[in-house]
């Protein structure tokens, strides 16, 4: 399942830069995760996008 931004976002553009597999781009509010992309960072050690966010706003879907 995959990860997604929830309205908390404060659209810093932090996370974007960081995904691995260009899932995270900008929406009209927030940014969004295209589930279909988005891999959780499976061959990593933790899910790129979630370290860096400074809102806390990535959750699991």
């Amino acid at each position: 399942m995959a990860l997604f931004i929830t309205e908390e976002c404060t659209y810093c553009a932090a996370c974007e830069a960081e995904c691995p597999v260009n899932a995270i781009s900008a929406g009209d509010d927030i940014y969004v995760i295209d589930p279909n992309t988005c891999n959780e960072c499976a061959d990593l050690d933790a899910q790129a996008c979630v370290s860096v966010c400074p809102a806390e706003c990535i959750v699991q879907g």
